[in-house]
């Protein structure tokens, strides 16, 4: 299924999450009436054969108190164990103890897996996420959280990382990049809220019965009546909340089975290579810990894991979270033949590392090798291209997609890419100042209004530092732009909120220096602006728009700015300038008009002054909020617009990227002209 096939999926998802919440909450309340209304005729039970009067079971007055509390205890509970996790996927690392990757760590180990993760999310087109280690597991077993792809995280064992080589370690953080680009992320996060809250009643009775246990309970009187009434209250509630339990891992494992074919499926198509992620779950098989978690909370949950964090081998495996490991294996490699990873020695974890025996990492494979692969210059990565031909079709079916040649590109560019610029990008005290320079103009008067804007916003030694980095920036092309801009991302999230406030005014200054509209800058800061206000839930995440005519106006600011972007795109003027062509405009316009006939009516071509930065700001946060179709037909529609010449300029093609993640949906760059690299070639490579 493509990106908006598979997110109207997850949303099914949720809407049946929501349908198996309510049937487990409506059995704890009848096991709870039921519970209830045997205490309430309690007498009458014991003295029943002398003649007591006939049981009533049904007493409105008590269901109607019964349905409350549990509702009550249940809701709370569920919204308590989400305001946890309204930190994002870095509340949940925590919360099971992981620790965060420095992004200037000397382990090679560690090194290794955060240029993975920087490949996969630049050639994904979403921002690069933060990077956990849960250093107590030596179990094989990953996991992505978060709410959107501004607070996601990817975190991992320290057996992942010391016993997979890089082919298999790509494999694992692919199959996680799947769950992130498919929607998967948020529902499992309320998933945990749902389990906790099903739970809370068992934790409840059993803190009774404990606190009985230790003798911390006084009750006045003869005859021991009210321990024994706090004693059968106590184990009322363990039992209620303990099948209410069993329920909550069914919904869990039910919601959360299937989509595991479809994330390893999408790790195969993402780097090309079914060894890898074959290879990691043979090792799982192979390995004695295979991928069972020591921490008690692996089983809250167990549905985030790439592989079953607990056992499940209870009430036959209805409460295994992942498809049998054989099943998966065959579903990769269909010519297995059953047998396991099997170790070549024996390792003594107390005593040494996986890293000394045997699981280090093949070579990276270098950017001159995929140079040479696609016949490039050398010293150039394969670039995005200054022209780049590409039907609409194919544009749009990128959408949330990944290939082996995307993850090829984003790790020839990152090698590409200066390393002074590299770890000013990944140091929270230099990140900000690696931004600022990208959005430094060339032109010598804008450039001098620019460096006092920088030294009276951000200080002097910040411009100081802008200055020792630019420099560096002459060998980036154009379209390293946006990528070199979400490699800061993990960094700039580490700010505190004034610091993110005053960054955000200090790039806006910067761009509205040279009174023009530059596509480029404008891309690379609504991206980081959008991902770094992490506290508030994009409205993308939330349908509220479904009639193309309420949105008709904003459709065609975004129109008309992205037709003007690419008649902006010719030559530079003497002064600096760079000269319109409205017929262009116009002709490219009216192909994205077309694609949209329900209201191609109402369709304008805007003059640039009205579709500026700030018209475009405003008619993409009403657009977030539009539904599927809405997005689907309006990034449809604006890849036709910047196609219509049959070329597709970067800054053309970045504004569109831009456009599309402010929507909720990533793009990956836009590789249209370049081949896959020869296997041959990359096997040489390697």
């Amino acid at each position: 299924m493509d990106f908006f096939e598979a997110q109207a999926h997850a949303r099914r998802r949720t809407s049946r999450l929501i349908v198996l919440f309510g049937l487990a909450v409506l059995g704890t309340i009848i096991l709870s009436y039921l519970a209830a209304m045997a205490f309430v005729n309690w007498d009458r039970l014991q003295h029943r054969r002398y003649g007591a009067p006939e049981i009533a079971w049904y007493d409105p007055g008590v269901l109607l108190g019964v349905s409350a509390c549990i509702l009550v205890v249940v809701g709370c509970a569920s919204l308590y164990k989400w305001s946890q996790f309204r930190g994002g996927g870095a509340a949940v690392a925590e919360g099971v103890g992981a620790r965060r990757v420095d992004p200037h760590t000397t382990d090679l180990h560690e090194r290794r897996l955060l240029d993975v993760v920087e490949e996969m999310a630049i050639a994904s087109g979403v921002p690069v996420p933060a990077v956990y280690v849960l250093d107590d597991e030596p179990c094989l077993n990953a996991f992505a959280a978060g709410h959107t792809t501004s607070d996601a995280v990817v975190t991992v064992t320290r057996g992942t990382l010391e016993k997979l080589n890089r082919d298999e370690l790509q494999g694992v953080v692919a199959h996680e990049f799947s769950h992130i680009l498919n929607g998967d992320m948020r529902l499992n996060v309320r998933i945990a809220a749902v389990i906790f809250g099903i739970l809370v009643i068992g934790l409840i009775g059993r803190g009774i019965l404990r606190t009985l246990g230790q003798g911390r309970v006084r009750v006045r009187g003869k005859g021991g009546g009210g321990i024994v009434v706090i004693l059968a209250a106590g184990l009322a509630l363990m039992i209620i909340g303990y099948i209410g339990y069993f329920f909550g891992r069914l919904i869990q494992a039910a919601v959360s089975r299937q989509r595991e074919f479809l994330a390893d499926a999408s790790a195969v198509q993402f780097t090309r290579n079914p060894g890898g992620i074959g290879g990691a779950l043979k090792k799982i098989g192979g390995y004695a810990l295979g991928s069972n978690l020591a921490t008690h909370k692996a089983a809250e949950i167990g549905h985030f894991f790439f592989a079953e964090g607990a056992t499940a081998a209870l009430f036959g495996g209805l409460w295994a979270t992942h498809p049998p490991l054989p099943v998966r294996i065959h579903a990769v490699d269909p010519q297995w033949d059953g047998k396991y990873f099997e170790p070549e020695e024996v390792v003594d974890v107390r005593k040494e590392s996986f890293q000394r025996v045997g699981y280090g990492a093949p070579p990276i494979l270098p950017a001159d090798a995929l140079r040479r692969a696609y016949n490039l210059p050398a010293g150039q990565p394969p670039p995005l291209g200054r022209l780049i031909s590409l039907t609409p079709a194919a544009v749009l079916a990128q959408v949330g997609q990944v290939t082996a040649q995307h993850v090829d590109y984003a790790r020839s560019l990152i090698d590409a890419t200066p390393e002074r610029l590299r770890a000013a990008a990944r140091a929270p005290a230099e990140a900000a100042a690696v931004v600022y320079a990208l959005l430094l103009d060339p032109r010598r008067d804008v450039g001098e209004k620019q460096a006092a804007i920088l030294t009276s916003r951000a200080g002097a030694a910040t411009a100081g530092l802008v200055r020792e980095l630019l420099p560096h920036f002459q060998p980036l092309a154009p379209d390293a732009r946006l990528p070199l801009a979400q490699l800061t991302l993990p960094a700039l999230r580490q700010l505190g909120a004034a610091e993110r406030s005053a960054f955000a005014a200090t790039c806006a200054a910067l761009i509205d220096a040279d009174q023009q509209l530059s596509y480029l800058e404008y891309a690379v800061q609504k991206v980081l602006l959008r991902h770094l206000a992490v506290g508030d839930a994009p409205a993308a995440e939330y349908a509220q728009i479904y009639s193309f005519s309420a949105v008709a106006g904003e459709i065609g600011v975004v129109l008309s700015a992205l037709a003007w972007a690419g008649a902006m795109a010719g030559p530079e003027q003497p002064d600096g300038t760079v000269e319109a062509d409205a017929a262009a405009a116009r002709a490219a316009f009216a192909a994205g008009a077309e694609q949209l006939p329900l209201i191609a009516a109402q369709l304008t071509l805007l003059a640039p002054d009205a579709c500026e930065f700030a018209a475009l700001d405003r008619a993409l946060d009403k657009l977030a909020g539009g539904s599927l179709p809405i997005k689907q037909r309006l990034l449809l529609a604006g890849a036709h617009t910047v196609s219509q010449d049959g070329r597709i300029r970067p800054e053309e093609g970045e504004l569109l990227r831009a456009i599309a993640d402010t929507l909720g949906c990533p793009m990956p760059p836009l590789l249209g002209e370049l081949p896959p690299a020869p296997p041959a070639a990359r096997a040489a490579a390697s």
